[in-house]
C-alpha cells in the first residue's frame, strides 16, 4: 500500500509557469532508450520474423470482465485463444482490461512459456481517473493549475497500477479551437501556452521519478498531430493548416510533453494536408525522431493504420501495414495488420529488416524502462488492488479538484452563495438526480455507484434536507409527459431554483461532434418556463466543451460552468454553491454568443477590417447577427469578492536583445470574501512580418487575496517569449513595438506598451 498525501505540490504556488519549458527528461531515463543496449540487441537477433510483429501488435483485453468495450468492432477472442497467441510470441500487449489476477495469469504465459520471455504491457484509456473519477480534462484545465493536474494524474496512476496497468493513453495534448469537436473535452482548450504547462504536469504525474516503480506508469502524448484542427470540429475529419500554424499552435505541447520524459506517442486519426498521420513521415520521422530526437514508441490509434485504406491513401492491408510501418508508426492498435503482413513485406524486400528491427527495439526498450523484464509482475500485488483503489486521500483530491475546477460566469445581485438554512430549494432538470453521467466522457473503469449526485450533495449540506424539493423536469434531448409542469409547481413553491442542466455524458468525447452547441430545446423550453415563474434562478451547467447559451439560459440569475466533475460531483458543487469555498476556476476555452461563430478562439488574428467601433457595422470583420466578442472570454471567471486591477505597469520602455523586462500591476480585493485570482500575462506584436494574433498568453500566477487586501504581482519577459514562428518554421522575435497586459482574462486589463530593440 501507498499513502496518496493530496497537499502534495509538483509546482510553487505563483511560480512564473515558463519555469516548466525547461527540459526535464531524467538522465537516467534518457539513458535506458538512447544508450546501444546489448540485452536488447541480443533479444532482437534472436526473433523470429514473426515474433517480431508479434511485439508490434497490441490488441483489445476481452478476456476479464471488468473490460468496457469503448472502441468498435473489437473482436472477441477466449482466454485460451488469447493465451495460445501470448505462447507463440504474436502479442506485446492488451488495453482496456484491469485486474491483477487475470494480468498475472497472463504475464505468466509470457514469461513462462513463450520462446523469449518478453513480458507483456498492458495499457488502458486512463484519462481523468479509474475508479474514482476527476473532473474531465478541459475541466481541470479550468483550474489553471499544473500542480492540480499534477496530482490528478498522479492519483489515476495509483489506482492504474494497482489493477495491473502499465500504460496510459493520455494525456491528450491537442489545441482545440473548434467546440463541435466532441474531443475538447479530452484536452487543455484552445491555449497553447496553457496546453504546455498542462502536458508537462500530467506527463510527470503520470510517470513519476522513477518509471520503474510499480506505482507509475507510462504516459501517451496523443494525438499526433493537429486532431483538434478537424474542418468543421467534425470527428476524424481532415486537417490543412499551414505547416507555420502546425509549429505555432499544435506541436508545441507534444515538445512540452516530450521533453518531461514522456516514452509514447499516438498518431492521430486525421490526413494532414492529405498525408493520414499514421503514415506521414514527416510527422513520425521527420519531426519526431529526426528533429526532437525522440527515442520512445510510437503507437496507432485504433485502427487507424488500417484506416489508410478508406482514406484512400493505401490499396489494400498489406499496403497499409508498409506505408504505417516506413513512416515511422511501431506499434499497430487493434487492426492486427502488422502480424499479417510485416514478416512477408520483409522477406519480399518491400520493407527493410532494419525498419522492423529498429521498431521492435523502440517497443522492447519502453518495456525495459518500465522494468518489466526485471519484474514482469510490476503492477500486481492484490494487496495494492485493495488498499489503493479508492483511498480516502483519492477521493478526497476528486472533491478538490472538482470545486477548483467550476468557474462562476454570472451573479447577478450576488445571489450565491446561498444560505444553508431558510430558504426553500427547487433542483430541477435532468442532471439533478442523476448519477450515470457523473464520470463524463472516457470513463472506461468508474465505480458509477458510489458517486455523489447532486441532490446528494446538497442534502449534506442544508440543514432541513426537506427543504430540497427535485423534478427532473425533461430528458436530456426529449420532453417529459407533464415533466415542465410538475418543474414549474416546484418552482412556485421555492425561494430559489437550481437548474441542473447540460449534456449527457454521450453527447461529448469521441464521434460526439455538434453543429450546434446550445442546450437542447426540451432544455432551453424548461428553463424558460421557471424563468417565468419569477424566482431566482441558478444554472448548473455539465458539459465537455464550451456552450453557446441562449434565450433563459443566458439570462439565468446565477450562472457555474461545472463541466463533468467526476465522482464528487454533488460535494464539490455544494463546496462552492454554499460558499464554504470561492469559486476559483477560469475558461480555458471561449464561450461564444452562438454556435455559427465556431471556430472561435481569443487569440486569433487581427484583420485588416476589424470592428473598432461597434456602431459601424458595414464592411466590417463580422457576422451579421452578433458582435465578434465572446459571451464569456478566455480566461474569465468571477469569484464571491470583486476584484480590481491597478495599470499594467512595465520596467523600462525598451527590452534590449539579450535583457529582460518587469511587468507588473496591482491586484487588490476589495469585496468582502477572500478570494483567488488568476492573473494573466498577455502580449500582442503590434508590427510584424506575419499577422500576429490580438493577444496571446505568455505566463499566470494563481494568487490568494483576503477581504481587503493588495498585492503586486510581477512577470518577466524576455526575447524568447516574444518570438514567433517565421516560414523557415524557425521561432525568431523581432525588433518593435509590443503592448502588454495583466488581466483577468483575455479582454480585460489595462494595456502598457514597450520596445524590443535590435
Amino acid at each position: 500500500m501507498t499513502a496518496f498525501t493530496p497537499s502534495r505540490r509538483f509546482f510553487l504556488r505563483g511560480a512564473v509557469a515558463t519555469a516548466v519549458f525547461l527540459p526535464v527528461v531524467a538522465p537516467g531515463l534518457a539513458k535506458a532508450v538512447a544508450a546501444p543496449d546489448p540485452f536488447i540487441e541480443k533479444l532482437i537477433a534472436s526473433l523470429s520474423l514473426e515474433e517480431k510483429a508479434g511485439q508490434l501488435s497490441l490488441y483489445a483485453d476481452l478476456t476479464r470482465p471488468d473490460f468496457g468495450n469503448v472502441n468498435p468492432a473489437a473482436v472477441a477472442q477466449t482466454k485460451d485463444e488469447v493465451k495460445a497467441r501470448i505462447r507463440r510470441g504474436e502479442i506485446t500487449g492488451l488495453f482496456n482490461g484491469i485486474g491483477v489476477a487475470g494480468a498475472r495469469e497472463l504475464q505468466k504465459v509470457a514469461v513462462e512459456e513463450s520462446p523469449h520471455k518478453i513480458p507483456l504491457i498492458f495499457a488502458a484509456d486512463i484519462i481523468h481517473g479509474l475508479r474514482t473519477t476527476f473532473p474531465v480534462p478541459l475541466g481541470e484545465a479550468a483550474a489553471w493549475d499544473a500542480d492540480l493536474a499534477y496530482r490528478t494524474a498522479r492519483a489515476a496512476a495509483i489506482e492504474a497500477t494497482a489493477v495491473g496497468l502499465h500504460w496510459t493513453f493520455a494525456p491528450m495534448v491537442d489545441i482545440a479551437r473548434d467546440q463541435r469537436w466532441g474531443r475538447v473535452v479530452e484536452g487543455a482548450g484552445e491555449d497553447t501556452y496553457l496546453g504546455n504547462v498542462l502536458a508537462v504536469a500530467r506527463v510527470k504525474g503520470f510517470q513519476g521519478n522513477d518509471l520503474k516503480d510499480g506505482r507509475n506508469m507510462l504516459a501517451c502524448l496523443k494525438h499526433f498531430a493537429a486532431y483538434g484542427a478537424v474542418q468543421g470540429g467534425m470527428e476524424y475529419n481532415t486537417v490543412d493548416i499551414p505547416e507555420t500554424t502546425l509549429w505555432e499552435t499544435h506541436l508545441p505541447p507534444f515538445k512540452a510533453g516530450l521533453d518531461a520524459g514522456c516514452l509514447s506517442v499516438m498518431s492521430s486519426f486525421n490526413d494532414i494536408s492529405g498525408v493520414p498521420a499514421t503514415a506521414n513521415r514527416h510527422l513520425l520521422t521527420e519531426i519526431l525522431r529526426e528533429q526532437w530526437g525522440f527515442r520512445g514508441l510510437v503507437v496507432s490509434d485504433y485502427t487507424s493504420e488500417e484506416e489508410l485504406i478508406l482514406h484512400g491513401y493505401a490499396a489494400d492491408g498489406r499496403d497499409a501495414t508498409k506505408k504505417a510501418i516506413m513512416a515511422g508508426c511501431d506499434m499497430s492498435m487493434q487492426s492486427g495488420l502488422y502480424f499479417k503482413h510485416l514478416p512477408s513485406l520483409v522477406k519480399d524486400g518491400e520493407v527493410p529488416q532494419a525498419v522492423l528491427d529498429e521498431a521492435v527495439r523502440r517497443v522492447l526498450r519502453v518495456k525495459k524502462a518500465l522494468g518489466l523484464f526485471d519484474n514482469p509482475y510490476r503492477s500486481m500485488d492484490a494487496k495494492r488492488e485493495k488498499a489503493d483503489v479508492r483511498s480516502d486521500g483519492i477521493v478526497a483530491l476528486s472533491r478538490e479538484a472538482g470545486r477548483r475546477s467550476i468557474v462562476l460566469l454570472r451573479n447577478e445581485g450576488n445571489l450565491l452563495p446561498l444560505a444553508k438554512t431558510g430558504k426553500k430549494i427547487a433542483l430541477i432538470g435532468p442532471l439533478g438526480a442523476d448519477r450515470h453521467n457523473l464520470p463524463g466522457p472516457w470513463s472506461v473503469f468508474p465505480d458509477r455507484a458510489k458517486g455523489v449526485t447532486i441532490e446528494e450533495g446538497l442534502r449534506a449540506v442544508v440543514k432541513d434536507p426537506a427543504a430540497i424539493t427535485v423534478v427532473k423536469g425533461v430528458d436530456f434531448e426529449a420532453a417529459i409527459p407533464g415533466g415542465i409542469d410538475a418543474a414549474v409547481a416546484a418552482a412556485k413553491a421555492s425561494d430559489i431554483v437550481v437548474l441542473a442542466m447540460g449534456e449527457a455524458e454521450n453527447m461529448s468525447g469521441e464521434a460526439q461532434a455538434r453543429t450546434d452547441i446550445s442546450l437542447p430545446a426540451p432544455q432551453l423550453a424548461l428553463i424558460e418556463a421557471v424563468k417565468a415563474t419569477g424566482k431566482p434562478t441558478v444554472l448548473l451547467l455539465r458539459h465537455g466543451r464550451a456552450l453557446a447559451l441562449t434565450g433563459g439560459a443566458r439570462e439565468a440569475d446565477a450562472i457555474l460552468a461545472t463541466w463533468f466533475l467526476g465522482s464528487e460531483t454533488g460535494n464539490a458543487i455544494a463546496d462552492i454553491l454554499f460558499g464554504d469555498y470561492a469559486p476559483s476556476g477560469r475558461l480555458p476555452v471561449s464561450f461564444p454568443q452562438a454556435s455559427g461563430q465556431q471556430p472561435y478562439y481569443y487569440n486569433h488574428r487581427i484583420t485588416g477590417r476589424p470592428q473598432i467601433d461597434p456602431k459601424v457595422k458595414e464592411y466590417k470583420a463580422r457576422y451579421r447577427e452578433v458582435t465578434n466578442e465572446a459571451l464569456y472570454p478566455f480566461g474569465y471567471g468571477l469569484t464571491y469578492s470583486t476584484i480590481e486591477y491597478g495599470p499594467t505597469m512595465v520596467s523600462a520602455p525598451e527590452l534590449g536583445w539579450d535583457a529582460t523586462l518587469t511587468i507588473s500591476a496591482e491586484i487588490v480585493n476589495t469585496g468582502p470574501r477572500d478570494a483567488d485570482e488568476v492573473v494573466q500575462l498577455y502580449i500582442h506584436d503590434k508590427v510584424a512580418s506575419l499577422v500576429q494574433p490580438i493577444r496571446q498568453l505568455k505566463g499566470f500566477k494563481r494568487i490568494s487575496l483576503k477581504a481587503g487586501e493588495r498585492k503586486r504581482v510581477e512577470f518577466t519577459l524576455s526575447r524568447a517569449d516574444l518570438a514567433f514562428v517565421h516560414p523557415d518554421l524557425k521561432p525568431a522575435a523581432e525588433p518593435g513595438a509590443f503592448n502588454v497586459w495583466l488581466a483577468p482574462s483575455a479582454v480585460g486589463g489595462t494595456p502598457a506598451e514597450f520596445t524590443l530593440k535590435a
